[in-house]
């Protein structure tokens, strides 16, 4: 991987098939490698992975988890937690190479900051429609709703409540099912 190049890295600059369990992203012809997702971060993207796709394939849409690159510019390359998108508006072998219609973004102490700011304000400024960000620390799911090139929040969800999204109708998405149970001793 080129660092310090003093250049803006692109697509063509990522490892094809990362060997190390990193994820690589460019933002903004920057890299950022993230290590794996803990335990906890892996449960509850199942959970909301199955509850998504229930709800978005019969649509017609596809629901797939990282990781997947979406391209979204030569320096614009992210690898969300779940993706949604119109399968037949996309014929890439590379990865999705449009804006999807949902990105969804789990929170970690890795990359709480990043989800939180730059992706935020970068899926915006490159035409995503809905953004979501789950925190496994507030037990929280809120969703985004692109207005302009501004994200506004459009409905949140907290520990045990159903999500109903206004903009998906019939969708209701029990959040408490989300979050991983406390151990038990035998």
């Amino acid at each position: 991987m080129p660092q310090g190049l003093g250049r803006k890295l692109t697509y063509s600059d990522l490892p094809e098939e990362p060997t190390d369990g990193k994820r690589y992203e460019i933002i903004r012809g920057r890299v950022y490698v993230t290590p794996s997702p803990r335990r906890a971060h892996q449960i509850i993207s199942v959970r909301l992975e199955r509850a998504l796709a229930d709800y978005f394939e019969p649509r017609g849409m596809m629901m797939l988890h990282a990781p997947i690159d979406v391209i979204l510019t030569a320096e614009d390359i992210f690898v969300p937690d779940i993706v949604v998108f119109d399968p037949g508006a996309d014929d890439s072998e590379r990865g999705i190479e449009r804006p999807p219609l949902l990105i969804v973004e789990i929170l970690s102490p890795s990359t709480r900051g990043r989800d939180l700011r730059l992706k935020h304000g970068r899926y915006g400024e490159l035409g995503v429609e809905h953004y979501w960000i789950v925190d496994p620390r507030e037990k929280s799911v809120t969703c985004f709703k692109l207005e302009g090139d501004t994200y506004l929040t459009r409905v949140r969800s907290i520990s045990d409540r159903l999500l109903r999204h206004p903009d998906f109708d019939g969708m209701a998405i029990d959040v408490g099912m989300l979050w991983p149970r406390p151990r038990r001793n035998a």
